[in-house]
């Protein structure tokens, strides 16, 4: 059974949104998502998304019965997870049709629930004494080991936003276009050494939603939008503290999730025209492209400085401006998959040509949790 894409929209708006709520936007997503593939609420048996509001509330408050639900909590990767989990129910015949909603103040807090690490969580005993609570703090960690073993240069890291930034410029819908050069990003004020402000993830307002069906029902129900099939996905965790990880420099989950994905869709890395890789903070996008492969170990900076993800490069990456440019609502995952969508059909702002299949990577809890999804535009 061929598994598609067949409705995809964020809110009307996305950046500073006080006057929504994080159900609101939920709720707005949801509706544009069902208008986007022409469907109604009643087209819909299975609803998924994360536990805050949860998918109960999300399905009473659009009137929907779902006789299939998931509120799988993973972090950022959460939506990537929503849909191979909502693949796999349509074809075991759990249900038909199904809405993924995310919807997120994350800059406004209206809504939303408290940030909290109690202390007798594994955060709470082994890292927050430590200093390390939160992923700025966390993620140093990592980067630090990676630039240690690696030689990854801070301007090679700096490299990093000022490629995405050359994408956000070209999207109208990005928070922040203007662009950036590394000298830029290496004298705007130190977070948490060595992430800069402009390398790490904004921190907005706004939702996504998509309706995942199969095939021949897309078709029987009249559709109106291209369809986007899901060729092959994974998923994989490693450590719930980042200290625990196996190895610093390298996601064991990124590498077992693609692994995965692109053994199911049967492709190879040269088949991919477009990638989409979880960006919370400059050095997410270089584990990525090496962890799935797509470069050698400690070779991602450069290829980066290089200009290969950039516009007219020979590998597209994250082009909507990804979580640092674009949109960071606090779990990115869903606006990963939305522009992915929006390049296969031939709808993005900053359009790849020829853009056929496409990889997004999603990430989280700082290395959690790992998914990965091949999407492509014909079977």
């Amino acid at each position: 059974m061929n598994i598609v894409i067949a409705g995809a929209a964020e809110t009307d708006e996305i950046g500073r949104l006080p006057e929504h709520s994080t159900r609101q936007l939920h709720l707005e997503a949801a509706r544009n998502a069902l208008a986007d593939a022409g469907l109604t609420k009643d087209d819909v048996d299975g609803v998924a998304t994360v536990g805050t509001p949860g998918p109960v509330e999300i399905a009473h408050s659009l009137g929907i019965e779902p006789a299939w639900l998931d509120g799988t909590q993973v972090g950022g990767s959460s939506f990537l997870f929503h849909v191979r989990h909502a693949a796999a129910a349509i074809r075991a015949g759990m249900c038909t049709t199904v809405l993924i909603t995310h919807g997120e103040s994350g800059r406004s807090r209206v809504g939303a629930p408290r940030f909290a690490r109690t202390p007798d969580s594994l955060s709470g005993q082994f890292e927050a004494p430590y200093g390390v609570f939160g992923p700025t703090s966390a993620f140093t960690l990592t980067a630090l080991r990676y630039m240690k073993e690696t030689g990854l240069t801070h301007e090679q890291l700096a490299e990093v936003p000022v490629a995405q930034r050359r994408w956000a410029n070209l999207n109208p819908r990005a928070m922040y276009r203007e662009l950036i050069t590394v000298e830029d990003v290496l004298a705007s004020r130190m977070v948490a050494y060595p992430f800069h402000l402009l390398e790490c993830c904004l921190v907005t307002d706004g939702g996504g939603a998509l309706v995942v069906t199969s095939e021949d029902r897309a078709r029987a129900l009249g559709t109106r939008r291209p369809l986007v099939h899901l060729l092959g996905a994974g998923e994989s965790a490693e450590s719930p503290i980042i200290s625990q990880m196996a190895d610093l420099t390298s996601s064991a989950g990124f590498r077992r999730a693609s692994r995965a994905a692109f053994a199911e869709a049967g492709i190879g890395h040269g088949d991919v025209d477009h990638l989409m890789i979880y960006d919370a903070f400059a050095h997410l996008p270089i584990y990525g492209l090496e962890d799935m492969g797509f470069v050698g170990r400690g070779e991602a900076g450069a290829f980066i400085a290089e200009g290969h993800t950039s516009p007219g490069g020979r590998l597209p990456l994250n082009t909507n401006g990804g979580g640092l440019s674009y949109t960071h609502t606090g779990m990115y995952g869903m606006f990963a998959i939305q522009e992915a969508v929006r390049q296969l059909r031939k709808e993005a702002a900053a359009q790849v040509p020829d853009a056929e299949v496409s990889v997004v990577l999603g990430n989280g809890g700082m290395f959690m949790s790992a998914a990965v999804l091949v999407l492509a535009s014909h079977r």
